[in-house]
């Protein structure tokens, strides 16, 4: 009889705590790994700064070199067109006379945003943010390297429309980008790629 009581317990299935540890370890694995939202973007970013920044720059110069100073070529009649102005100031010829400080403004604005870009995985705000660093830099090469000289250079604006202030390709893409990051927070769309309302909603639910 003794000899049969270690054969009846061998046939046995394990049902203590041994036999649940190893659902338990595995548990916590996925639980506890924290699944990425989609790819890094920054590599998306920089491709639209670089896109933007060189449509500004091909355009300035075009302006430049066909545009006279006072000249203005009528686009949509006398409702848009084309004319040539040196602008000390931000975007839309705003605060004139602070070309100094707008310029470390977009030297820092360009510091930042790649530096968010560096764990980025939203494409929108990959596009919106790509929009301003291409813009920035677009104006911030105006300062830097046009006349009268560094940090107190002229941007050049060039596009009229109606009553807005003229423009030129990088104020258009940093309004817009600004425009689109704000639209993304209003609406809960997080620089990592979650939504914030979303993810509420499923903690609530689990």
């Amino acid at each position: 009889m003794s000899e049969d009581r270690p054969t009846d317990n061998a046939g046995v299935p394990e049902t203590g705590d041994d036999a649940a540890a190893p659902a338990t370890d595995a548990a916590p694995k996925t639980a506890g790994e924290a699944k990425p939202a989609g790819p890094r973007r920054l590599p998306m970013l920089l491709i639209i700064a670089v896109v933007l920044f060189g449509l500004d720059l091909l355009t300035k110069c075009l302006a430049v070199a066909l545009i006279d100073p006072g000249e203005s070529v009528p686009i949509i009649g006398d409702f848009a067109r084309f004319t040539l102005v040196r602008n000390p100031g931000a975007a839309f010829s705003m605060a004139t006379g602070m070309t100094w400080l707008l310029t470390l403004i977009a030297a820092a604005v360009v510091v930042g945003v790649i530096r968010i870009g560096r764990t980025l995985r939203s494409l929108w705000w990959a596009i919106g943010l790509g929009m301003v660093l291409g813009g920035a830099l677009g104006n911030l090469v105006d300062r830097i390297f046009r006349y009268p000289g560094p940090l107190q250079g002229h941007v050049v604006d060039f596009v009229a429309v109606g009553w807005w202030p003229v423009f030129n390709v990088a104020d258009s893409a940093i309004v817009c980008g600004a425009i689109l990051l704000v639209a993304l927070t209003v609406f809960g769309f997080e620089p990592d790629g979650t939504r914030s309302g979303r993810k509420h909603t499923s903690e609530e639910t689990a």
